[in-house]
């Protein structure tokens, strides 16, 4: 299930809403993890059952953690950005959260924490939400899916040179609309029921350089791999050889992130060379970076 689908917008959500804000507020969170796992077993079947077990496994781990101070995983709170989480159906909920885990925005614990436990939903909150959401939806329907079906249109064995370029940019504009537009969704989603999450796109099309392009596009996972990666390697505040290795890992990982194959592996390893020609080649001529500390 898609956030424009048909069955989504006039039976899902509806059906949603209804429940939910007929639900009283203490009981609220188990109506949100309910409707986000049948929403992923519309759409994945029995794969709930992996995110289930992903639930338990990390809730464990983190009351283990919060009261044993041990060191494994769950960084927030062992980092004690974030205190570990009581209650599994909470916690589950915060997982399975369907708005922001399909595309994006990633959501940190410690950002919503406690809005889980105490979050104040309201009408103009929920209009806001509304407005977002349907801004997104358009750059989605209108503006990606129509742009997608104009170069999907386009093909033959014989293609000029201003064809490719033409279909490059059109390429380029509906993967931007696309994932742009899920993020609206996902964040206007999250407004409507008291959930307030972290911007992803900040006008990346306009970006000065490789470097700026990545301050400005999907910046939650920027920032994810810039706090739990980077940093914690030792940053630029290392000898030059350590700090190539570390962008290098930090490229590795985001081109895994996107998918377990090469392909995407060799996507992470592209820009981690322009990085690298940026920051110590044409630093002299371009300002910011991703990796700034």
């Amino acid at each position: 299930m898609v956030f424009s689908s048909i069955s989504f917008l006039f039976f899902f959500l509806p059906l949603l809403f209804l429940i939910y804000f007929l639900t009283p507020k203490r009981f609220r969170n188990y109506v949100l993890l309910i409707f986000s796992l049948l929403f992923y077993f519309f759409g994945e079947k029995w794969y709930i059952v992996l995110l289930l077990f992903s639930c338990l496994l990390n809730y464990i781990i983190g009351i283990l953690i919060g009261k044993n101070k041990k060191k494994i995983y769950l960084i927030d709170v062992y980092r004690k950005d974030a205190e570990y989480q009581k209650s599994f159906f909470s916690y589950a909920t915060y997982i399975t959260l369907f708005p922001q885990l399909v595309a994006g925005p990633i959501v940190r614990y410690k950002d919503v924490a406690s809005e889980l436990k105490n979050r104040k939903e309201s009408v103009s909150l929920f209009s806001e939400g509304v407005i977002r959401f349907t801004l997104g939806l358009g750059k989605k329907v209108i503006i990606a899916d129509t742009i997608y079906n104009m170069c999907a249109s386009i093909g033959g064995s014989q293609m000029s040179v201003l064809t490719y370029w033409i279909l490059a940019l059109g390429y380029t504009f509906q993967i931007y609309y696309d994932f742009s537009g899920y993020s609206d969704m996902a964040i206007g989603l999250g407004k409507m029921f008291g959930f307030n999450f972290k911007e992803n796109f900040n006008y990346p099309l306009i970006a000065s350089s490789i470097t700026d392009f990545w301050r400005r596009w999907h910046m939650s996972l920027s920032s994810f791999f810039k706090d739990y990666v980077y940093i914690p390697l030792g940053g630029n505040r290392v000898s030059k050889f350590k700090n190539i290795r570390n962008i290098f890992i930090v490229w590795f990982l985001t081109g895994f992130w996107h998918g377990a194959s090469w392909n995407f592996i060799f996507w992470g390893l592209y820009f981690f060379a322009f990085l690298i020609l940026e920051k110590f080649v044409f630093k002299k001529y371009l300002k910011g970076g991703v990796f700034s500390h």
